[in-house]
């Protein structure tokens, strides 16, 4: 493995994606923000928190751009994290991955990964806008998700780990994550928060921001797969003696 290439590849492919997702943030997720932080505004008037007067809505506003702003940039740094986390991850099984190029092999393995550590998560806590809970579960709320997605991506590798062995009984092996992953759904608190905005305002940010995670996806997933297949970091350096 040709490491120091392998590294650019990785954090390449991540940064990428990332761009997408925060752009693709900027246009299908913020106008439901905006709604959400709009309510939440119209909330702490009524209650005397704050006062709706001129100071308030420029430093509100001048927050926001700044927030916006800084939408693409977060999205990088983040989507290299995530990035190095499935380079690592397909560096180790792109031999077992189904798939008979290197791109349908980094697409199949994202579609793994965003199955176990993005959708299975988020359908037991699903994401909400801000205004949605309250300030003193934020850290509880935090944890559980945290402690679901820990729980889906392990679970998956020690099943996938067991498929190896069996071979031949690779459906034992899913049909043991579904029912492990189906009793954590059973364990695990629900949120029981309340929700006091519409929820269509709700499930509209839900559906865009699970739109905009499954873009990020498929885009690290194409861009690793180009990427490695155009420079082949793992390919071994021929040397010849003349």
């Amino acid at each position: 493995m040709k490491t120091f290439l392998f590294v650019i590849i990785v954090i390449a492919s991540g940064t990428a994606a990332g761009v997408v997702q925060g752009g693709m943030n900027l246009i299908f997720v913020e106008p439901s923000l905006d709604q959400a932080i709009g309510i939440e505004n119209q909330h702490l008037f009524a209650k005397g928190e704050a006062e709706d007067n001129s100071e308030f809505w420029i430093k509100y506003d001048g927050y926001r751009i700044w927030q916006k702003s800084g939408q693409v940039l977060a999205g990088a740094i983040l989507g290299a994290s995530i990035g190095s986390l499935f380079g690592i991850v397909f560096a180790f099984s792109k031999n077992s991955l189904p798939g008979k190029t290197t791109v349908q092999k980094s697409l199949i393995l994202a579609g793994i990964m965003w199955l176990t550590v993005y959708l299975i998560p988020f359908l037991k806590y699903p994401g909400n806008p801000p205004g949605v809970g309250e300030s003193e579960t934020v850290v509880l709320r935090g944890i559980l998700y945290l402690t679901f997605i820990a729980l889906s991506g392990f679970g998956a590798l020690g099943f996938y780990k067991l498929s190896k062995k069996l071979k031949t009984k690779k459906l034992i092996a899913v049909a043991g994550y579904a029912t492990f992953i189906g009793i954590a759904f059973i364990v695990m608190p629900q949120n029981h928060d309340p929700i006091t905005l519409s929820m269509d305002l709700i499930n509209s940010f839900r559906m865009m921001s699970a739109f905009t995670v499954s873009v990020y996806w498929i885009s690290l997933g194409l861009f690793l797969g180009f990427l490695w297949n155009y420079y082949k970091p793992d390919k071994e350096i021929s040397s010849s003696f003349h």
